[in-house]
């Protein structure tokens, strides 16, 4: 339920990492100094929880406030831990 503005900041990110990762690949093809790689990698690795950022943002500015205003709380709050699980595990 993104809206317009969120949904291209979203996109913007992920295309930034598609760019990064096509680099690793490059990298990795090229036999590119191990420590230059490594530093790619966590450059995707950041890019990707800054995005993962922008999404629950917006997940709890929509979605999580749709169901607790439909009496979903419960539902809402179990999905979001989920995800937190998945991220610390």
């Amino acid at each position: 339920m993104a809206n317009e503005k969120v949904k291209q900041d979203i996109m913007h990110r992920a295309k930034i990492i598609e760019g990064h990762i096509k680099k690793v690949v490059s990298m990795i093809e090229a036999d590119a100094y191990c420590i230059d790689t490594l530093n790619q990698s966590l450059a995707v690795q950041n890019a990707l929880k800054k995005m993962d950022e922008v999404i629950l943002k917006n997940h709890l500015k929509t979605c999580v406030a749709h169901k607790i205003q439909d009496g979903q709380a419960d539902e809402a709050t179990r999905e979001v831990l989920e995800v937190f699980r998945k991220r610390v595990g």
